[in-house]
């Protein structure tokens, strides 16, 4: 079993209230081999919400307090989106999955990339707090770009 980002299976759960349609993920929906997820929801994020991007780091450097998670308007949504982060880990651990297809270069779900916390749209290498609190626990986390490769 995976874990996927819900928005890659057309749930409208992006900060936009958007999704990220991928047919191909979505079929792997149909096909019961994956759970979606959104984090950012999972911690109590509203629908829309102001988007978010990663200061002083990477999701690795959230979860050892070097970094925090602002949104567009300033507020601290570091522990809404480390909630997020621990109820996904819990629903992946509960299903027992060892991978994720995860959403590139969101803060929560970024497996490769980042956006660089100056919300300028400049990315960066890193990694999302989820994709990095899964990594830390043994579940490979890919993006829907690498996907398949």
């Amino acid at each position: 079993m995976k874990m996927i980002s819900a928005c890659l299976i057309g749930c409208e759960c992006r900060y936009d209230q958007k999704s990220c349609r991928d047919q191909e993920l979505e079929q792997l929906l149909r096909e019961g081999k994956v759970i979606p997820i959104c984090p950012e929801q999972l911690g109590g994020l509203p629908t829309p919400r102001p988007p978010a991007e990663i200061v002083g780091g990477d999701g690795f450097d959230v979860l050892d307090g070097k970094a925090c998670i602002v949104d567009q308007k300033g507020n601290d949504v570091t522990e809404e989106f480390l909630v997020g982060a621990r109820q996904a880990l819990k629903l992946a651990q509960t299903v027992g999955a060892t991978s994720a297809i995860l959403k590139e270069n969101s803060p929560s779900c970024g497996s490769t990339f980042v956006y660089d916390g100056t919300f300028s749209g400049k990315k960066v290498t890193g990694t999302g707090l989820t994709a990095a609190l899964f990594r830390r626990h043994g579940i490979e986390v890919q993006s829907e770009q690498t996907h398949g490769e």
